[in-house]
C-alpha cells in the first residue's frame, strides 16, 4: 500500500478525539493498532517521521514521544541512518529481554551464552486449572505442552515446560517446532503473527521432582529455582505459560530492573 494511503481509514483519523488522553498516547495506540493489524510485518520499516506526523496531524515531537515508548517496550527498534522498524524476535533479543540465566561470576562486559535447546516432549493435551487461569481460557480447552531442556556450556541447567493454546497456534506440529530457525518467540511471531512483547514472572524455591531429576540429571530434592512466566502480546493478552526449573548450583538468575514507563 502506498505511504500516502497508509492512514486513510476513518478510525485512524480520530487520533485527537479521545478526551483526557494525552495526544502522544493516542498516537501510540494508533501505531499499535497498525502493527497489531499486520500493516507492518516484523522487521518492516515504518514511513518517515514527517510522513506519519503529517498523516496523523501531530507534531514531530508528539510522534517521537510515542515512538520512544514503543522502542522502550521493544515494539519498535531504531536503526541509525536506516529508520524505525517493527522489532523482530531473534537470538539477541531473546538473550537481552527474556533469558536471565547466567554462569556465576560472569562479568557485565562478557557476552551472555545462548542456550542449546532440546525438545524433550511435545504433546496435545487439555488445559489444567492452573494453565487455563494463566492463559485466560477454560479448563479442558485444547493446549500444546512442550518440554525443553536447556544446556549452557554443555551442562543441563534449565527444564522448561511450555503451555500454549492449540487454537491460537493451530497447525503447530512437533516437527515444525523442532525445525524452527530461531527462538520459540520468533516462531510465534514469524509463523503465527503473535509477538511476545513482555512477560510477567514469579519465582519460588522448589525441590527437584523425579521428572526434573531425569531431565537435568540432578539428585532428588536438590534445591532449585522455579520461575513461572506468562508471556504477553498486544492488549496484555496471555499467549504462553511457562514454568522454568533452574539448577542454580553454578548459575544465577539475573534480572535488570527498570521503572516501567
Amino acid at each position: 500500500m502506498a505511504v500516502n494511503n497508509f492512514f486513510q481509514e476513518p478510525e485512524l483519523a480520530t487520533v485527537a478525539d479521545s478526551a483526557g488522553v494525552p495526544l502522544y498516547r493516542q498516537v501510540k495506540r494508533t501505531l499499535i493498532r497498525l502493527i497489531e493489524g499486520g500493516r507492518y510485518a516484523p522487521a518492516g520499516c515504518l514511513p518517515s517521521e514527517s510522513v506519519i506526523a503529517s498523516s496523523l496531524h501531530v507534531s514531530i515531537g508528539t510522534l517521537r514521544r510515542a515512538v520512544d515508548e514503543l522502542v522502550h517496550e521493544h515494539v519498535l527498534v531504531r536503526r541509525q541512518g536506516k529508520g524505525t522498524f517493527v522489532a523482530m524476535h531473534n537470538n539477541d533479543r531473546f538473550l537481552f529481554q527474556f533469558f536471565h540465566v547466567e554462569k556465576r561470576g560472569l562479568e557485565v562486559t562478557q557476552a551472555h551464552e545462548y542456550p542449546a535447546v532440546e525438545c524433550v516432549s511435545f504433546e496435545r493435551a487439555r488445559a489444567s486449572e492452573d494453565e487455563a487461569a494463566a492463559l485466560g481460557m477454560r479448563t479442558g480447552d485444547p493446549v500444546f505442552r512442550i518440554y525443553n531442556r536447556l544446556k549452557l556450556s554443555g551442562r543441563p541447567v534449565v527444564f522448561d515446560r511450555l503451555c500454549i493454546s492449540a487454537l491460537t497456534f493451530k497447525g503447530l506440529t512437533e516437527k515444525r517446532f523442532v525445525d524452527r530457525q530461531s527462538t520459540v518467540y520468533h516462531l510465534y511471531q514469524h509463523d503465527f503473527g503473535i509477538t511476545v512483547l513482555r512477560a510477567q514472572e514469579r519465582a519460588r524455591a522448589a525441590g527437584a521432582t523425579r521428572e526434573v531429576c531425569k531431565v537435568l540429571g540432578v539428585q532428588p530434592d536438590l534445591a532449585m529455582l522455579e520461575v513461572h512466566r506468562v508471556a504477553l502480546t498486544f492488549g496484555e493478552k496471555a499467549v504462553e505459560y511457562r514454568i522454568s526449573t533452574i539448577d542454580t548450583r553454578h548459575h544465577d538468575y539475573v534480572s535488570l530492573l527498570s521503572k516501567r514507563s
